[in-house]
Order: C-alpha cells, then sequence, then structure tokens
C-alpha cells in the first residue's frame, strides 16, 4: 500500500525520501526524520533534513523569485492556481490516502481535505480578478485618491500535523493570486504530504514558467523554524499550531515589526437548549467530539447542555459513541482512527486521570483501544465523555487536549450557558443547538455580548468549517483569518494614492504655505 501510493504520486525515487528504512532509526542518524504511520507505530519512510544552508538557499530564491512573480498580473496567476486545483483532483484519492497512512484520520476525512485545497484554489481563482482598492474623494480640488493592494514578498507558512494539506492551502493559493512567493514549514510529523502536496504545485508552476514560487523547506525548530520567524525577507509568517507555539511565534515577529497570522489552540463547546433538535444536536456532538480522533482545533471539548436534558442526552451520546468503529483509517467502515503518537496517548491518559481527581464522573471510555496484529503498536484509544460534578468547576477542561475527551456541564439560563462557553481562554469555534430564534440571535448577539468565538454556528457542530467563510478566532486563538471572505488582505501591504492634477498647489486641512 505505502509504495503503491508513493509511487502513484511521483514520491518513491524522490531524492529526499528514503523508503528503506526501520523503526530503530532515529532522526539524528544521517540527519533523517522518520514518517511514521500512528495506526501501526511503524516507519512509513524517512525524509532528509534541511540544514541552515538548505534554508538560506531556499529563502533567497523565494526572494528572487517574488521580484518577478509579483509583476504577472493576478488574472494569470489565478490561472496558475486554476492548474494546480486541477492537478490536485487527479491525484485526489492517493494524496487523501497518503495523508492518512501518514496523520491517522479516516480517508474520508484525508480526501476531504486534500478537496478542500481545490476548493480554496477554486475560489482564488474568482479573488484574483477581485483584489479591489477603493477610490475616496479628495478634500482638494483636481485631486483624486484611490488605494491599492500590492504584493507583499515571500510568506512563510508553518503547519501543525493534523491538517497537513489543507492549512497550506488556504495561505498559498490565496498568497499565490496575491503576487507572493510561499515557503512552506510542515510539521515533522507528516513530511510526506508535505513534499507530495507541495511538488505538484510546483511542477505545474514550472510548466508555466514561474520557478520557486513553492518551496519547503523540512527541518527542525532549532535549525530553519527559528531563523525563519526572525526573517526580516518574509514580511509576513503565517503560523498554525499550538497557544504556546503562537506566543512565541508571534512575539518574535512583532519584535521586527514583520505581519503574523496566527491559527491557535481552541476549546470548543456546544451550547444544547431544551427546545433544540435532540437527533441533529446528538449527531453533530458525536463527528464534533469524535472526527480526526479530537485532534482538530475546532473539536467539540464541552458539551453546556440544559439541565432538564442532560442525563437522558447523556445515555444517548454513550450509546452513540460504543458505536464508532476503531481502527486501521484506510479501512472502510470506521470512523476513528489513532493519535499521532505515544505523547498524544500519554496526555489523553494524562487529562483524564486528572478530570476525575478534580471531581468529574467518567461515563464511558478513559482509556487505550487495545489492538492486535498490524495494529498492536498503533497508537488507539477510546472516544470518552466525563461529566463535571455540579458545582460546573472542573479546571481540566479549561485545558485543550488533543484527544477524544467531552467535558459535560449544565446550565439554568442561556446566559448561563454562554458565559460557561465564553470562559476558556480560547476563542475559535462555538456553537447552539436551539429551536427558538430568539435564542439563537442572543447567541449571535450583535453588540458582541454572546459568542466570542471568531466562528458561531447555530444547529450545526463546531466542526467543518467552509471555505468561503473567514476562518479563525479571538483571544489566545491569534485573532489570524484564512481562507474565505476577505483573507487575501493579510497577503497583500495597502497604499494609498493621491494624483494631483492641477497647476495650483493645494495643500491638505487648509493649511496656507506661501
Amino acid at each position: 500500500m505505502t509504495h503503491t501510493l508513493l509511487t502513484k504520486l511521483g514520491l518513491d525515487k524522490h531524492p529526499r525520501i528514503i523508503t528503506d528504512v526501520r523503526g530503530d532509526e532515529t532522526p539524528e542518524k544521517d540527519n533523517i526524520i522518520l514518517s511514521m504511520n500512528p495506526a501501526t507505530g511503524k516507519p512509513i519512510a524517512g525524509v532528509k533534513l534541511d540544514g541552515k544552508d538548505d534554508y538560506e538557499r531556499i529563502t533567497a530564491n523565494a526572494v528572487e523569485a517574488f521580484k518577478s512573480f509579483r509583476k504577472v498580473p493576478a488574472p494569470k496567476r489565478g490561472e496558475l492556481v486554476r492548474r494546480i486545483g486541477n492537478a490536485y483532483r487527479e491525484v485526489l484519492e492517493e494524496l487523501g490516502s497518503l495523508e492518512t497512512l501518514e496523520m491517522g484520520k479516516i480517508k474520508a476525512e484525508g480526501i476531504g481535505e486534500v478537496q478542500e485545497t481545490i476548493d480554496i484554489a477554486d475560489f482564488a481563482v474568482g479573488q484574483s480578478r477581485q483584489l479591489y482598492g477603493k477610490t475616496m474623494p479628495s478634500e482638494r480640488p483636481e485631486h483624486a485618491m484611490k488605494e491599492q493592494w500590492l504584493p507583499m514578498g515571500p510568506v512563510g507558512i508553518i503547519t501543525a500535523f493534523n491538517f497537513p494539506n489543507a492549512v497550506w492551502g488556504w495561505n498559498a493559493m490565496l498568497a499565490a493570486v496575491c503576487g507572493d512567493t510561499c515557503v512552506w514549514k510542515p510539521s515533522l510529523m507528516a513530511p510526506l504530504t508535505c513534499i507530495a502536496t507541495n511538488e505538484i504545485a510546483q511542477r505545474v508552476a514550472s510548466e508555466m514558467g514561474y520557478e520557486n514560487i513553492f518551496q519547503y523547506v523540512i527541518g527542525t525548530d532549532d535549525i530553519v523554524g527559528e531563523p525563519m520567524i526572525r526573517d526580516r525577507r518574509y514580511p509576513l509568517i503565517s503560523a498554525t499550531g499550538s497557544c504556546r507555539m503562537g506566543r512565541h511565534v508571534g512575539s518574535v515577529v512583532a519584535g521586527r515589526l514583520g505581519k503574523s497570522l496566527l491559527e491557535l489552540g481552541g476549546n470548543n463547546a456546544v451550547i444544547i437548549a431544551e427546545d433544540a433538535n435532540l437527533d441533529l444536536a446528538l449527531k453533530s456532538t458525536v463527528f464534533g467530539s469524535v472526527g480526526t480522533a479530537g485532534q482538530r482545533c475546532t473539536t467539540s471539548r464541552r458539551l453546556i447542555i440544559h439541565e432538564s436534558i442532560a442525563d437522558d442526552f447523556c445515555a444517548k451520546l454513550v450509546k452513540a459513541y460504543e458505536t464508532v468503529t476503531i481502527g486501521d483509517p484506510l479501512a472502510d467502515g470506521v470512523l476513528m482512527g489513532p493519535l499521532i503518537n505515544e505523547q498524544s496517548v500519554v496526555a489523553f491518559e494524562h487529562a483524564v486521570k486528572t478530570a476525575q481527581e478534580q471531581g468529574g464522573t467518567l461515563i464511558t471510555g478513559g482509556e487505550r483501544e487495545v489492538k492486535t496484529g498490524e495494529l498492536a503498536g498503533g497508537h488507539f484509544v477510546k472516544p470518552t465523555i466525563i461529566r463535571a460534578p455540579k458545582s460546573n468547576d472542573l479546571p481540566m477542561a479549561h485545558e485543550e487536549t488533543f484527544a477524544p475527551i467531552l467535558y459535560v456541564f449544565t446550565y439554568k439560563t442561556l446566559e448561563e450557558a454562554i458565559d460557561m462557553q465564553n470562559s476558556v481562554d480560547q476563542g475559535l469555534s462555538s456553537a447552539i443547538f436551539t429551536g427558538s430564534s430568539n435564542s439563537a440571535q442572543r447567541f449571535l448577539d450583535p453588540s458582541g455580548a454572546g459568542s466570542d468565538c471568531g466562528l458561531a454556528y447555530v444547529n450545526l457542530g463546531t466542526s467543518g468549517a467552509e471555505i468561503g467563510g473567514a476562518f479563525g478566532g479571538e483571544k489566545d486563538t491569534g485573532g489570524g483569518r484564512e481562507s474565505g471572505s476577505d483573507a487575501w488582505k493579510a497577503y497583500m501591504r495597502r497604499q494609498t494614492c493621491t494624483i494631483g492634477f492641477s497647476d495650483t498647489l493645494t495643500l491638505a486641512q487648509g493649511i496656507k504655505f506661501e
């Protein structure tokens, strides 16, 4: 399976990839990082790491390529992105399956993620003809004012393991139509997906005569990560990862007066009112909490449910969890794959134990899912539900654990529920299930008194954002916006232009200087 996938994607003879590797090899040996299959605990392939000289060469190439690429008309850059999207369509299943093999999300989700990159490519094609500025009236006679948006420069894109294709796509497709070059630093837990994805994009670009538009640098934080965020040649760093990582990146980039686009952690809540469609709420909550084995930044981590329906709903939730098939994410019928590595399993176990010590009641899951045969070395856990004590005081629920743990709280009034939802440091995604238009509107209060998150859903779960809307969150989530709406503005610089066509000098604010 592995060799077939690599062959179909043209990676079987790639100079950076070593297919003949053993599980006892280490990243330090021959400067190689191992891409591991989290479902088996065995290596898929080895990838040669970049060093300081490689980083310098790649960055210099990006700077030089930008000088000519920014002069290409935006609709022509859109044509490049259109062809890239079509190239991904040709390998949709193969690229999605490679991601499943390397990251562990089920095949449907892996393919869906690649589809998301295709969708944002389609969006970016249209955007390439809509990079609009404004015209503004001047206060001076025979003067005109306008603003225009200009290419910014090389963009450094740092991605996490859980979305090793689409998050790059959100950034790179928009950055490309904006006239920027891209250098991608992927997670060392998903280097193969990066190589396959980037190679396709740059092949298409090369065929159109554009070299070094899409590049990647695969290396450790100290060798390539730190130099990238400190490098003034990158006017924008787009970083996806933990809140801790984002604070560091944001601080360093701000220190050189660069710009950051940060997509960090989430601790997302679902509010279920007593008048909700409970069947819809149940299905959405299960997907939101179990999808990608709880390793989405938009995963539903807290359930805030009206006290009058909590017991019955939790009983149904437990039964639904029991039907979730856990196993090989490439197999048909499997709904939940493994966690990314053993450290994640340990963090899962620690969170469960700590929550119980704080008064939480474990009502299902809470332990490893033991497998045999080929999957014996996999990092599987059981989806878990923990009910908070009556006091609703459960400190562990304020921490984001990248695992399928759902904490259940109860409420009496909607104001109380919204306050509970907003009580965590992160502010990414939020949801309410209700049949009341008044409750829905209070949740979406235009004064800002409702959900404090960047994403707010009514009668939908917290996961599954569409590419047409800007994606991102507030507070410790970083404030960044990627993907749709006017997120393209993050990849350009604004210039205000004033044109005088008079023979008389006229100063603003009525100033006379004669």
